[in-house]
Parts: structure tokens; C-alpha cells; sequence
């Protein structure tokens, strides 16, 4: 896929309305420490374009990227290891529900997951979620340069039976660092932006 444009268009907060956009969106949720802004940074060819930052938790807010003026990369706030208050956590996920429920433009949900561990319960309840609201999710298990080679196999199916999901959903593994993977998540983006049902 060839980025020509990107640019951050929209960025709500907890109290902010959704915009009414017209291009397909692709939301990507994931675990505070998950390589969320990594992944981004990769989809758009930009370094770092979408912050990344050594404290987990630090995106608060629903960031909007718009991507050649054709579809949005759309970053939801992390969850699980952010120390931030439950009060503050509990209106992010009011903010992520709201998004889920009343975005007409989404078309896909990446849920991120780290290759390196079992999946967490927050990761589970994400997933659950994500489907409860009718999508199915694709999952990107992240840092796969962290692991051998040899211990891909058996972690993705670690991953499989942690979520309790079946070879029907879509689990692509990646890397920031090589960018393996990314091929694969662009492909499913061009699908559904060239008017593919939303998985």
C-alpha cells in the first residue's frame, strides 16, 4: 500500500462528539504496553507520526488519523496496565463503547495482543467485547521479534486458547521492528476499503 498523506485529524477526548466521517475507519485496541503507536507507525510509513511513549496508558483519547484521505487508522485508548484512576478508566471505556456503537464509518477492529504472554483478562474481556458489539475482531499478536522463530507456532496457539477462539479468526503476527506482518493488515484494509463487507 503506498501512504501519500497522513494527518491527524480528530481527537476526542472523553466529552467530545464523534465525527461524522465518510471514509471507512479501522480501530485498533490493545493493552497500554502493547506496541499500539508502533503498529500505527508502521501501517502509515511515518517513524513517528502517532507518539509513542515509555508511560503506558498515555493516549486518553480516541486519535483519528486520516490516511490519503481515503479511510481513518483510528487508536483507542489503551487498557489494563495504565495507573490512572478507576473513574478515569471506566469513562475510557465508556468512551470506546460509545465509539463502537455509533460509528457507521467503522469497518474493522485490529485487537493487539502480545506474542510473548497468555492473554490477559482485560484481553479476553476486550475480545468479548469487541464481538458483543458485532464485529470480529482480527487479532495482530505484536513483538515477534521478541521470540524465535521456532516459538511462533506454539504461541499463536497459546493466544487461540487464551481468547478460547478457533482457526476461523484471523491472528497475523508482527513486528515493529522487521515490519512482518504488515503486509497482511494492509491487505484486509484494501479489501474493505475497496468495498468489502467489514469483517
Amino acid at each position: 500500500m503506498i501512504i501519500k498523506t497522513v494527518e491527524l485529524e480528530t481527537v476526542c477526548g472523553i466529552t467530545s462528539t464523534l465525527p461524522e466521517n465518510i471514509n471507512p475507519e479501522f480501530a485498533f485496541a490493545g493493552k497500554s504496553n502493547v506496541g499500539k503507536s508502533s503498529l500505527i507507525n508502521a501501517l502509515m510509513n511515518r517513524k513517528s507520526f502517532a507518539r509513542i511513549s515509555s508511560q503506558p496508558g498515555k493516549t486518553q483519547t480516541i486519535n483519528f488519523y486520516n490516511i490519503n484521505d481515503a479511510f481513518y487508522y483510528v487508536d483507542l485508548p489503551g487498557y489494563g496496565y495504565a495507573k490512572v484512576a478507576l473513574e478515569v478508566k471506566a469513562k475510557w471505556g465508556k468512551m470506546i463503547e460509545n465509539y463502537l456503537h455509533k460509528s457507521p464509518m467503522l469497518r474493522c477492529v485490529f485487537l493487539l495482543i502480545d506474542i510473548r504472554h497468555e492473554p490477559s483478562v482485560n484481553d479476553k474481556t476486550m475480545y468479548d467485547w469487541v464481538v458483543y458489539n458485532g464485529y470480529h475482531p482480527i487479532i495482530i499478536a505484536t513483538k515477534l521479534d521478541k521470540i524465535k522463530r521456532s516459538q511462533v507456532q506454539k504461541a499463536v496457539k497459546t493466544l487461540r486458547t487464551g481468547l478460547g477462539i478457533g482457526s476461523d479468526v484471523i491472528v497475523i503476527p508482527f513486528s515493529a521492528e522487521t515490519k512482518q506482518g504488515r503486509e497482511e493488515i494492509w491487505d484486509i484494509i484494501s479489501e474493505s476499503v475497496n468495498g468489502l463487507d467489514k469483517e
